[in-house]
This record gives C-alpha cells, sequence and structure tokens, in this order.
C-alpha cells in the first residue's frame, strides 16, 4: 500500500479508477490508485421489491442508490485524504447479471425493471433451449423478451433498446448502448470466435419471431459487444451530474465496458486464464471454469458465459450454501447460552468448522439437505432442509459437522461432476471466495475434496466485485500490450498472498461415496417437499 502523500498525488492527478457494482443488497464503489490497492469506499444498502409477482428496483432506487453511493465514497475520499475528488482516471460499472429492461424511443422504461430473480419465463427459457440446441437459462435476458413476445404483452411492439441494469447505467451516463461480452453473454448466447452474438442463433430467433411482425429486429435493439480494455465512451456532462449531486465530478472521464457480477467475480479472483475456476460461497454458490473448448452438448445444469476478454465459461449455479449450516451453529449458540456460557461467534465457528476435519471420510453414513429454497440442477422447485441418519450410521459431532460442510457443496458437486466427469474439462486451480471459507483451511480442504483440484484462498478475496470493476477500468487505461490474464498475473496479482489446498486423496474418496449416498436419497427430500405443504 502506498503512503498518504502518493495516494494524495494519484488521487489529483486522476491516476486512480473507480468500480461500482450493484449487487442484490448492497450498490458498493472501491477507488484504487496506481497499485490496484484500494483506497477509498462508499455503499449503498437497498433491497428488491415484489411488485405484482415481479421482482424488480424502481428506476428511482437505481439513481437515488447510486447517487447515495457516490455521496459516501466522495466523503471518505475527503475524510481520509482531506481532498475533494473531482476526476478519475476511469471508471466502471457492474451489475448482477440478466433480467430485462425495455425501453421506448423517448428512453421511457416499458415495464418496471424483471431482475435475474423472476422466474416467470419457463415456456420460453425450454423453446429456445430446444430451438438453438443450447441452454437458455430462465434469468436471461432473451427468455424475458420472448416470454414477453408469447404473453402477447403489448408493450413489445414498441421496444426502440432492451439491455441489463449496468447497460442501463452506461448509457444514461455516457449515452453508449454498449454491454462488455461477459455480461452481453447473460443476455443471448456468444459466439466465442467472434466474439459476438451467435449468428446462426439470432438468425434462429429471426425466424421464430418474424410472424409477429414487429417494427424492429434483434440487432436494432440490443446492446453493441465490447471486450475488456475497449474504449466504452466518456462521461458526459449530462451524466456527471447524475452520478455526482454535489456537481465537483468533472465530465469526459473514459468509462470502460460495463461488466456482469460473474466477471468482475473472475477478476477479482485472477480466473479469468483457460484452466483456472473460482467458487463464490456464501448464502448461495456458484462455481465457474474458464473452458478450452465447446462442451459436447447442452447441459440443464450448467449455464454457458464468457470472461470479460470473450472466452467460454461454464457455470454450476445453486442457491443455497451456508444458510442451513449458519443455522445449525446457531443451534449451538443457543445451548452455549442455556448453559451460561458466553459465546464468541468466530470461536464457535472456527471450532465446529474444524470438528469436521475429525469426521469420517464419508461423514460416517450420515446425510443432509440444505434447501431452503429449490434447486434447478437436482430438480427442486421448492426446498425442506433435512438431516438423515440410518441407526447404524456414526453420529457423533465431527460427522454431524462434516455432513453439513459437504451437504453445502453438494448441488454444485452434482454440477460441476457433468464438467470435469463427463466433459473432460482440467481445471489446473480454483479460487475460493466467500462466507464458506471465513475459517481458514476447512471450506477450502472440503471444496478441495468435492472438486478434486488445488483450491487458492487470496487475501484480497473479500474486496468483491466493485474492486473487479475497478481493475477492468484500470486495464483500459493500462494495458499495452498486455492481455486482461497477463495484465492480471503479472502486474495487479504478482506479489499478492494466496494459500493453496491440494485435493487429499481419501478426502476426494469420502466426497465421492457421499454424492453417492446424496444421489441415491433424493427422492427423501421430495417426499419432504410434497408433503410438508
Amino acid at each position: 500500500m502506498a503512503n498518504i502523500e502518493d495516494i494524495k498525488k494519484s488521487i489529483e492527478s486522476g491516476k486512480t479508477t473507480l468500480g461500482i457494482e450493484f449487487g442484490s443488497t448492497r450498490i458498493k464503489a472501491i477507488l484504487i490508485d496506481e497499485t490496484f490497492a484500494p483506497i477509498a469506499s462508499g455503499s449503498h444498502d437497498w433491497e428488491n421489491r415484489l411488485e405484482n409477482g415481479i421482482w424488480t428496483y424502481s428506476i428511482e432506487d437505481i439513481w437515488t442508490g447510486l447517487q447515495d453511493c457516490y455521496t459516501s465514497l466522495a466523503a471518505d475520499v475527503k475524510a481520509k485524504y482531506d481532498l475533494t475528488l473531482t476526476t478519475v482516471g476511469a471508471i466502471g460499472f457492474s451489475a448482477m447479471m440478466h433480467g430485462y429492461m425495455a425501453f421506448d424511443k423517448n428512453g421511457e422504461i416499458l415495464v418496471p425493471f424483471r431482475t435475474w430473480r423472476n422466474t416467470i419465463t419457463e415456456k420460453a427459457s425450454e423453446e429456445l433451449t430446444k430451438l438453438f440446441d443450447y441452454h437458455i437459462p430462465q434469468r436471461w435476458s432473451i427468455a424475458h423478451l420472448y416470454q414477453a413476445i408469447l404473453n402477447k404483452e403489448e408493450h413489445v411492439k414498441d421496444i426502440d433498446y432492451l439491455t441489463t441494469l449496468e447497460g442501463f447505467i452506461q448509457w444514461k451516463l455516457t449515452g453508449q448502448k454498449v454491454l462488455g461480452v461477459g455480461e452481453a453473454s447473460g443476455m443471448f448466447p456468444i459466439d466465442i470466435n467472434t466474439k459476438n452474438y451467435n449468428r446462426t442463433m439470432v438468425d434462429k430467433f429471426t425466424e421464430l419471431i418474424k410472424p409477429y411482425g414487429f417494427p424492429w429486429t434483434f440487432d436494432s435493439i440490443m446492446p453493441k459487444v465490447l471486450l475488456a480494455g475497449d474504449n466504452a465512451g466518456t462521461l458526459t456532462e449530462e451524466g456527471a451530474k447524475l452520478l455526482d449531486v454535489s456537481g465537483n465530478l468533472k465530465a469526459g472521464i473514459p468509462v470502460c465496458p460495463p461488466e456482469g457480477d460473474a466477471g468482475t467475480g473472475m477478476v477479482a479472483t485472477n480466473s479469468v486464464a483457460k484452466r483456472t475456476g473460482n467458487v463464490s460461497a456464501g448464502t448461495s454458490v456458484f462455481g465457474m471454469v474458464v473452458l478450452e473448448k465447446d462442451l459436447s452438448k447442452a447441459y440443464d445444469e450448467l449455464d454457458l458465459v464468457t470472461t470479460p476478454s470473450g472466452d467460454l465459461v461454464a457455470m454450476a449455479h445453486c442457491n443455497n450454501c451456508t444458510s442451513d449450516l449458519n443455522a445449525w451453529v446457531n443451534i449451538f449458540k443457543e445451548f452455549c447460552e442455556s448453559m451460561g456460557v458466553p459465546v464468541d461467534m468466530n470461536k464457535l465457528f472456527g471450532t465446529l468448522y474444524n470438528k469436521a476435519l475429525e469426521g469420517d471420510d464419508d461423514c460416517g453414513g450420515l446425510l443432509a439437505y440444505n434447501y431452503f429454497s429449490g434447486e434447478h440442477i437436482t430438480g427442486f422447485e421448492e426446498g425442506r432442509p433435512l438431516f438423515v441418519r440410518k441407526p447404524d450410521s456414526k453420529f457423533n459431532l465431527a460427522n454431524f459437522m462434516r455432513v453439513n460442510l459437504f451437504a453445502s457443496l453438494g448441488v454444485l458437486k452434482t454440477g460441476l461432476d457433468i464438467l470435469f466427469k463427463e466433459e473432460g474439462v482440467k481445471a489446473d486451480r480454483i479460487l475460493g471466495h466467500g462466507g464458506l471459507f471465513k475459517t481458514k483451511g476447512v471450506g477450502q480442504s472440503i471444496l478441495a475434496a468435492a472438486v478434486n483440484a488445488p483450491v487458492s484462498v487470496m487475501e484480497t478475496a473479500g474486496e468483491g466485485g466493485a474492486w473487479g470493476m475497478a481493475l477492468l477500468a484500470s486495464y483500459m487505461l493500462n494495458k499495452g500490450d498486455d492481455t486482461l490474464e497477463a495484465f492480471l498475473d503479472n502486474k495487479v496479482f504478482a506479489g499478492m498472498k494466496s494459500e493453496t489446498i491440494e485435493p487429499n486423496p481419501k478426502d476426494v474418496a469420502g466426497f465421492d461415496a457421499f454424492i453417492q449416498r446424496y444421489k441415491a436419497g433424493l427422492p427423501i427430500e421430495r417426499a419432504a417437499v410434497d408433503s410438508l405443504k
């Protein structure tokens, strides 16, 4: 980390870059200096709302949230360095991927923003997957558009522009209708050779909707696709006033292509190279691996997106990870408090997680499902958390904690096994980040057993997507002849500490035995969902 005087010089001379990411519960801004270290941050908490059966955020929520987040960042700069923020070297915007924001020719939104959380496009998703022979998840923008067509929604004929949340921000602040390729890959499938929308599939979609006679074409309403490092416009006078209500921020700042949270997560964990992957494990869990070539066929369990440079990535996305684990830890907390023992939560988590390392390789025959909500990979529309054992299972604390940790990665393992075992995909390294990895070495060694690959955890993994977005903005300014992969390897992460755990063969065999039991027991979960209404 640079000293205060160096940081002040970076800020005054505009050598910093700013990343802003719209997460599902928080908007976060991170300002970094030339050493890529965070030097100031800001945030704004927000919540989606369910209106008329649609998960949404209002346009007003978006602007007030962005402005409050930026204001808190500027206040942090003032408090730490006694400087008024008037410029930065470059800015990047990121958000939760997918969803549906449709605008008319006057720039007015036609229907409330439909976020990724909405599962209202099942028919469209199934029909497009069949048409393209390519998995189109319900949350993708093209599924939302086609479902609106199938529903004969009045607004569809008036669409002039279709984009996602960060594409909307980019457009209003720069005037540019563009998206980074990673985010674009969650709107419509990308051809990894052309790094653009897949023309064969575009033509099929055009034929499919021809009978409706819309006045627009696919190409006329979709954002232009850009790659990491491309220039994506500059902050306009109007944009500067929209972002900074104090009026201190100057126009003309370069803005990099807006990216999705999957892309910024890959950048923040240095997982953009082929044969690398990352697993983000908190309330939900997803695993991504950068592929060397196309998969042999479409799988419902796997989504295909791209890195910010346009390389193909397979993603297994699961709704449940640590919620059930946390609920069990809270039971132990209640027990301690009932016994009059004061509880330090960090110590309690550490003790229980480490206990799991003492358990039998296969958890002693115990079984658990952590399904607070449904899981599409295993075919559940709703969830019921379950703990199951046979009379002769080895029921002790170590096995109990171990099975609940294994269960937190059970669905992910089911999805990634398709990649590693059926498709023969190779991963030289997986980066772990998120709450599951807070207790040193435990979540990490269990993930290594699940994926049978080395798992690394970095000291910066906690910085998250806003930092990843700031790095993408910095790459646009400072890339020279470097690929994104080389820039991250040689400049950003070169001296960064990480700890790697190799898979233990006994643990790998134990996880494989557990997953066989897990799959065999799925009818128990089905019975619970059907019986406990």
